[in-house]
This record gives C-alpha cells, structure tokens and sequence, in this order.
C-alpha cells in the first residue's frame, strides 16, 4: 500500500488527462486567490509603503551584500526553521505540518504527471513520500487543532469552535485525511466507499485551493518577505525594541536630586 502509486490505480476509471487537468485548474485557482488577496486587501502596497518608510527613517544604508546576507538566516531560520515560533510544540507542529504538505503536494504532482498510469512504473519512493507527507498533516494539524491553539489552550473555547480564521487548516486537515483514506480504500479494494471518499477528497481539495482569498493559506507566501523585512529594519535602525530612552544609557544620578525635607 505504502509503496503503491493511487493515482496510477485511479487510471482504471478516470483518464490522466482529467487528473492533470484538475491539478492545474487548482495550481490557477491558488495562484489567482494569492493575486486577488493582494489586490483587494492592498497587501502589496502595505508591505511597499513599510518598506520605503523603514528605509527613510534608517540610520545606516543597507548594501545589496549585507541584504544577502540577511536572506540567508531568513530563509534559514524563520522560514525552513519556523525560528518564529518560540513555543516548542508549536514549531514542531508548524514544522510537521509544513514539510508533510510539501512533500504531499509535490509527490501528487509528480505522479499524476509522471505516472499517471500503471503501464508506467512508479518509483516506490514517491508513493512512501505521498503517505509519509500525508500523515505528517495529520500528526502536525490534529496536534495543533486539538491541543495547542490559542484559543483552546489559553481562553478554554470547545476545540470543535469554527470560525472563519479555521477556514485553512479544517479543509487542509479534510483534504489529506479524505486522500489518505481512499487510498486506503483503492488498494484494498472497498468499491463502494473508495468512491465515496474519492468524491470527498476532491469536494475538500478544491475547498482547500479555491478559499485562498477568504483563508490563510496566501500568509504562507507572506512570512517569509515579512521576516526579511524586520531583519532589515533591526538592521539599518529602523526597528528599535526599546523605547527611545532605553537606547542610551543613563548617567548614574544624573536625573537624581538631592532631597529636600520641610
């Protein structure tokens, strides 16, 4: 099972044109909610305008070598890293979460296009990759949703409380459970509730993809400039994390006067 490319199996009853197909209409449909989201919520204009206002009240010119020098532990630290989470459950929930899904989207793609069927042989590497990815959804999102939101944790909410903000994470955590449990289903040959749950899989799929510009799955492509952007304002000044007098040291007891008695 684990080692078996579903895809190639679903071949039988639906053609490698239809699968390629839907995958590129939710490629686009991901593609447009992220342009849409940047245009109707101004996200793009926001991030520029903070970008020229923490270049203007800069201290000290950045150079393009240090600004590289900034990218990597960037893109090392905030983003492969998830070094924005000081919570160590959370970061190890992001990070499984992050890491399944790309490993369980590239895989899909790569079989679908690749091995859309069983004449073609499907390295068992992408199929084990496809599972692994899966499940590691499922351990990083179920341990997030149940056991450390906020909103659970701190302020004691029912975990089955939904509100839009959930939009993401519930469809993410529908797609990859429906999409595990058909294949489940495919290989071991459950007809009925194999379609069943292929049916559902693509309901949450295109959920999941066509809910861009109303979830959280556009902030995935906004960290990332979001976290260059504070390195550079800690870098040439902009960013103070102290208030003003804190910047510069006191003077021992040059704000002190000798008391009076009356």
């Amino acid at each position: 099972m684990f080692t078996v490319n579903p895809f190639a199996g679903l071949s039988a009853t639906v053609t490698p044109a239809v699968m390629q197909t839907y995958l590129i209409v939710m490629i686009m449909l991901v593609a447009g909610g992220t342009l849409f989201d940047i245009v109707h919520k101004k996200s793009a204009r926001y991030f520029f305008n903070n970008w020229r206002n923490a270049k203007s009240k800069g201290v000290r010119r950045i150079d393009g070598r240090e600004m590289m020098s900034l990218a990597v532990p960037t893109a090392l630290h905030d983003v492969l890293a998830s070094g924005e989470f000081c919570n160590s459950q959370r970061r190890t929930a992001h990070l499984l979460t992050m890491y399944g899904f790309v490993a369980y989207v590239l895989t899909t793609i790569i079989m679908v296009f690749a091995y859309p069927t069983t004449d073609a042989a499907t390295p068992a590497i992408l199929p084990f990759l496809w599972w692994t990815g899966g499940l590691m959804v499922c351990v990083g999102g179920y341990w997030f949703w149940f056991f450390i939101r906020v909103d659970v944790v701190a302020e004691g909410n029912s975990p089955f409380r939904v509100v839009q903000a959930d939009l993401f994470i519930l469809s993410l955590l529908a797609s990859t459970t429906l999409g595990l449990l058909w294949a489940y289903t495919q290989s071991a040959g459950i007809e009925i509730w194999s379609y069943i749950l292929l049916a559902l899989y693509l309901i949450a799929t295109t959920v999941l993809f066509g809910s861009v510009p109303w979830s959280k799955f556009s902030h995935m492509f906004y960290k990332p400039a979001a976290a260059f952007q504070k390195r550079v304002e800690q870098a040439n000044g902009s960013r103070r994390n102290l208030p003003p007098p804190a910047d510069k040291p006191a003077t021992l007891g040059s704000a002190r006067r000798r008391p009076q008695h009356y």
